[in-house]
């Protein structure tokens, strides 16, 4: 009997999972392998919140093979040396893998590449409905700009989804290795797994989103995210999805994903751009631990703001919008350095994803591919814009669930003052005006 291996990374799921469909067409049987790499821990990338969701992801995966006549195997060490150390003992004719854009996946597909030599398929378009470098600007190897890429991607042949398989033969003499378990720091995680994640989608009401999608208490954001970080949802899918559903927020929809393989296509090509400024603008970040801190807190007396920091503690997820202006207020209100900030984002963001993540911070920050480098998004425009009666501080600051209406945005404002921080900071921009340099 010929054996394959289906090596897992960020791609846990059976739905459109391309990896898993080449290594059952490629074998009799298939080894669904995941490793706990040492690697990743090394990195701090492991951190509690996302551990807790890939435990559960890793069940549900699991649960899934196990339905079909398979079930998923663990091993835990070094990528690289496990993979290879399993290929010998099961005689693999090849090994599939998802293509990866960090510094990280790049650097281990490389040594999977040395240590498997032509046995390894490295699958493109698997965590991204189009593959990074699929589309390119005339003598560049990458899009700087989303406009031109969103018309280069529309204008692209994607790939069609594939069906989930119905059968799954396993090896019957390869342990299975002990499922991970993992407490999050924020307790009120999502529940991981491909099963939650198409459930989600099902009940979720994309047609609302282009009306909803800023609306900071409405919530109607699909909460897709850390589904697709994970692989347990396929954006491939999700787009064929969308666009067969039509319409404004079907579009809008899409329109998000694309910005995401947009991010993938310019880390995939720029790695360093995970610490480095993408275009660099001599900046030179103002210092202050506690000005740091208080923002963590979410006690920087903008309830908007800190709005927005309580819930990513509490959830490990943040609504968009509030991303945007959380991030404009530390990198260009207080004018500190968008590396603490994303290193604190990915710290506690259950959907923590270098791409996104790393370079949504320097677009705010005017380090990235943003064409206006110094937008500002003001904390108080923002509230009256999205939040205008004040319902989403309401929800997470709760020293200011008395205040009604409008009035709740500027608590220094009231005749009884609340419980709550003066303004760190004024809003004049005048730090972010005098510390850049040029």
């Amino acid at each position: 009997m010929s054996v394959s291996i289906a090596l897992f990374t960020q791609d846990l799921r059976l739905h459109d999972n391309p990896v898993l469909r080449a290594a059952l067409a490629d074998a009799d049987e298939v080894v669904p392998l995941f490793v706990l790499d040492d690697g990743v821990a090394a990195t701090g990338f492991a951190v509690p919140n996302r551990s807790a969701f890939l435990s559960v992801c890793l069940a549900d995966l699991d649960a899934g093979l196990r339905s079909r006549g398979g079930r998923l195997v663990l091993r835990r060490g070094p990528v690289v040396a496990e993979t290879t150390r399993l290929a010998a003992a099961t005689g693999a004719v090849s090994v599939h893998v998802a293509a990866g854009v960090s510094g990280f996946a790049q650097r281990r597909e490389s040594a999977l590449r040395e240590a498997l030599g032509d046995r390894l398929r490295v699958h493109d378009a698997v965590l991204t409905a189009l593959a990074p470098g699929a589309v390119t600007p005339a003598g560049k190897d990458h899009y700087a700009v989303f406009t031109p890429y969103l018309r280069a991607w529309r204008a692209a042949q994607r790939r069609h989804p594939v069906a989930a398989p119905h059968t799954v033969r396993v090896p019957d003499d390869v342990p299975d290795g002990p499922l991970p378990q993992a407490r999050p720091d924020s307790p009120g995680l999502p529940e991981g797994g491909e099963s939650a994640g198409r459930a989600r989608w099902k009940a979720w009401q994309v047609g609302e989103y282009e009306e909803v999608h800023d609306d900071l208490a409405g919530d109607g954001t699909s909460r897709l995210s850390p589904y697709l970080h994970f692989g347990c949802l396929s954006a491939a899918e999700l787009v064929a999805l969308a666009e067969r559903r039509g319409g404004p927020g079907a579009e809008a929809f899409v329109r998000q994903l694309v910005w995401r393989d947009f991010h993938h296509q310019v880390l995939a090509a720029r790695p360093a751009a995970a610490h480095r400024d993408y275009r660099p603008h001599d900046d030179h970040w103002h210092r202050d631990e506690a000005e740091l801190a208080a923002w963590k807190a979410g006690l920087t007396g903008y309830p908007i703001v800190d709005a927005g920091m309580r819930q990513l503690a509490h959830e490990g997820w943040m609504h968009n919008r509030a991303r945007l202006l959380t991030a404009s207020f530390l990198a260009k209100t207080l004018y500190l350095d968008w590396r603490a900030g994303a290193a604190h984002f990915l710290s506690l963001l259950v959907d923590g994803d270098v791409a996104n993540n790393q370079l949504n911070w320097q677009w705010v920050a005017g380090t990235g591919t943003d064409t206006r480098p110094n937008r500002v998004l003001n904390p108080l425009t923002q509230a009256k814009r999205f939040d205008p009666d004040g319902a989403y501080v309401r929800r997470w600051v709760p020293e200011l669930a008395h205040v009604p209406g409008a009035a709740v945005h500027r608590p220094w404002l009231l005749a009884e003052r609340p419980d709550y921080p003066e303004p760190l900071v004024g809003l004049d921009a005048g730090r972010f005006q005098q510390g850049r340099g040029r």
